[in-house]
């Protein structure tokens, strides 16, 4: 019981030391991307580390240690699940979007994505290369919201807390580029981009989450940040035209992928997942 209750008081510190670090780097990070007007590639690029900075350094300061965040793989089945995800829920939205005629298949995008190369080529690139870069940039963010924060909330609330509390933390980490920055739809009110993406943040948290304990590593969420990003926004994004109404149903701030995440979430919360060890 003691052994019990002392790893449930570190939980919360690393819970609490992670909040506060977080917090100061985020916002310090915002100060100097409006300041500068640095809200391109470069600083959503060093933004998206922050919680991996912060998420170390609550390591070394609680433990001295940069163990016990889920560096191993372990397996290979979720890895692939992770990887190919976000292509099953997606697609339904931009297929219907494309046959209803609300957008358009444009491959050009595509292109312009890859420099001006050939449809194929382009698309193969973007797949492989592509799919490392986002990696590089995910992992910032999955280091600290999956690697540390989900399994140490777990340990000391209930899993539905757990969901919500991460669910929250993530959210508000994006907001001020949405409200602020340039992080939203065009061709639909502001309002409507943050609700849906507020649906899609807690839907995907929950995959997130389930993958994270399922798998005892933070590979298979990195590896599912990173595929999203590129099939949605690489992908399907750029090799849409939109329509008046696609905005409405497509991408992060669209209603459509709300709806499909959020069935994925809870789809595999039913399939039942417990707290970690």
């Amino acid at each position: 019981m003691a052994a019990e209750l002392t790893e449930t008081a570190l939980a919360r510190r690393k819970v609490r030391t992670f909040l506060l670090l977080v917090t100061v780097l985020v916002s310090a990070c915002y100060v100097w991307m409006f300041r500068s007007g640095n809200l391109g590639q470069l600083g959503v690029s060093v933004l998206m580390w922050m919680p991996a900075v912060a998420a170390l350094f609550t390591q070394l300061i609680t433990t001295r240690s940069l163990k016990g965040l889920g560096w191993k793989p372990r397996t290979a089945k979720l890895l692939g699940f992770a990887l190919v995800l976000p292509l099953l829920y997606a697609l339904p939205v931009y297929g219907l979007t494309w046959m209803a005629g609300l957008g358009q298949l444009d491959p050009a995008g595509w292109q312009a994505e890859a420099g001006g190369m050939a449809v194929l080529p382009a698309l193969g690139l973007l797949l492989t290369a592509g799919l490392l870069q986002s990696l590089l940039t995910a992992l910032g963010e999955e280091i600290g919201w999956r690697g540390l924060l989900v399994p140490q909330l777990a340990k000391v609330t209930t899993l539905r807390n757990m969901w919500l509390i991460s669910s929250v933390v993530w959210l508000l980490f994006h907001v001020p580029l949405i409200v602020g920055g340039n992080y939203h739809a065009e061709g639909s009110p502001l309002w409507f981009s943050l609700l849906c993406f507020v649906l899609l943040v807690f839907g995907m948290s929950a995959i997130m989450a389930w993958l994270r304990l399922t798998s005892g590593s933070l590979w298979p969420p990195a590896l599912l940040h990173a595929s999203h990003n590129l099939i949605v926004q690489g992908i399907f994004d750029a090799g849409t035209k939109p329509g008046p109404i696609s905005p409405y149903l497509t991408g992060e701030f669209g209603a459509g992928l709300a709806v499909t995440i959020g069935l994925t979430g809870w789809l595999l919360w039913r399939r039942g997942l417990a707290k970690p060890n």
